[in-house]
């Protein structure tokens, strides 16, 4: 366990569930106006409203946790010696936010002592908020929720994406779709990872890997997905950290399949 008790997690749950809906309810306000775009690489986008709703969320956290650090995707990152560590994605999904499609999330972990204890994503367009604390029950809304129980890979839908260097590095994951093309019964590619863990987490897909990924990314939905039974490694099997760079999660009853499925050449 973090150390921490269960009324502590609960406590920084009950912040951060309200901030998530606020920063989401900013974020589809905005949702198909007029947005000003610019780049931090080829074809990856970083929009006003990201740096509007990553602000909003800094803020709320500095004035109500004195001396907490945070990390977040566009830029924020006040890590120093403290225990705690705000890890949040303001808007994961911003190329499908940019071109109007409707799935991006706003995700907001909490780290103690090296360790996710609590972790909330909140998807505005469906109204759909996924949250756990270390040692809870998942939820979505005020409703538990559990992995699937599909014990196949050629019947399981698994989900992934990727990187933004897709097309300059070798390692692209696209060697790895393709295989798991030929064993899994589909392959969904919605663009957002914290959503795709948090569909996991609530059996709407049976498995997920990607590479690259970055804490923002996935703080919040690992915890979620391990909360609501699921298992979440790196691709080769090792334990992950939200500081490793590739993941593999599933429902646990495939996470062995698809790893063989990823090793062979």
């Amino acid at each position: 366990m973090s150390g921490l008790a269960s009324r502590q997690i609960e406590h920084y749950l009950a912040f951060m569930r309200p901030l998530a809906h606020q920063a989401g309810t900013l974020l589809k306000k905005a949702f198909n106006t007029r947005l000003e775009i610019t780049y931090k690489g080829r074809i990856n986008p970083v929009t006003d409203v990201d740096l509007r709703a990553e602000k909003l969320i800094t803020n709320a956290i500095t004035r109500r946790f004195k001396g907490h650090a945070v990390l977040g995707e566009e830029g924020s990152d006040s890590r120093g010696e403290s225990e705690f560590v705000w890890v949040i994605d303001p808007l994961d999904g911003t190329v499908n936010y940019a071109h109007g499609f409707p799935v991006y999330c706003v995700s907001i972990g909490l780290e103690y002592r090296k360790q996710i204890v609590a972790g909330v994503v909140y998807d505005p367009e469906r109204d759909e908020m996924f949250w756990s604390g270390l040692g809870m029950p998942a939820h979505l809304n005020k409703q538990r929720i559990t992995v699937s129980g599909e014990t196949r890979l050629e019947r399981s839908l698994l989900a992934t994406g990727f990187a933004y260097d897709i097309g300059t590095s070798r390692r692209n994951n696209l060697g790895y779709f393709a295989r798991m093309a030929k064993r899994a019964q589909g392959i969904r590619r919605p663009g957002s990872a914290a959503i795709d863990l948090c569909w996991l987490a609530a059996g709407r897909i049976d498995g997920f890997w990607e590479l690259k990924l970055h804490p923002w990314d996935t703080a919040a939905a690992s915890l979620i997905v391990r909360q609501a039974g699921g298992k979440a490694t790196r691709v080769d099997g090792s334990s992950y950290s939200i500081f490793d760079p590739d993941l593999l999660a599933s429902n646990g009853r495939i996470h062995a399949a698809i790893m063989r499925a990823l090793k062979r050449k």
